[in-house]
């Protein structure tokens, strides 16, 4: 609104060749509004940076967007990028879908020697008494040889890094690694654990 109201004043004192505190007073601004000036940092990098991640991520929500920010050397604190992402209108839609089986936007070639891919997923079962547990799987997608199994009742995304770390310190790390949508897979520790590693 002080911009428009801005506007009209710079318009009256053009038009009519009258005094700006005049001219503020006729449209009910007070002058020290109107020579006001922002002394904000133009944004407009950082907006323009914060639609390409979220183009990129789509399923991110503006805390995952803000660590990628800070990871490419952006001083900025997550208050301004919710600010932002909410100017932006990047808000993630929250709505139940059927599941469907996803397909690969991009094919991956066949692993050409060991190391290079490795596959992990949960297999699931129960005890006696009714508790259930969990085994992740690590895979080699070369050499078909399972180089991690690791059970326990609760795999979240901490342990799984550290199981992968115990795997790494013996083996070396791998290229890649292809995970399904498990929300172990895709956790911030996870996250974190691949970007460190690259």
């Amino acid at each position: 609104m002080p911009a428009a109201l801005r506007e009209r004043v710079e318009w009256i004192v053009a038009a009519f060749h009258m005094s700006k505190q005049r001219a503020c007073k006729l449209v009910g601004m007070a002058r020290s509004s109107f020579y006001w000036r922002s002394r904000a940092k133009d944004q407009t990098p950082l907006r323009r940076r914060l639609r390409e991640l979220a183009a990129a991520r789509p399923r991110f929500g503006y805390p995952s967007l803000h660590v990628l920010l800070r990871r490419e050397g952006w001083h900025v604190n997550i208050k301004r990028v919710y600010r932002l992402y909410k100017l932006e209108g990047l808000g993630v839609e929250r709505r139940k879908r059927k599941k469907r089986g996803s397909v690969l936007r991009v094919v991956p070639d066949a692993p050409t020697r060991p190391n290079q891919r490795w596959s992990m997923d949960f297999v699931q079962d129960g005890l006696l008494d009714g508790r259930k547990f969990r085994v992740l799987t690590v895979v080699d997608g070369f050499t078909r040889e399972c180089v991690a199994l690791h059970a326990d009742f609760s795999l979240i995304g901490r342990k799984v890094a550290g199981v992968l770390d115990s795997v790494v310190a013996t083996r070396g790390s791998p290229t890649e690694i292809t995970v399904d949508n498990g929300t172990e897979f895709y956790s911030k520790a996870m996250d974190a654990w691949a970007y460190h590693r690259g």
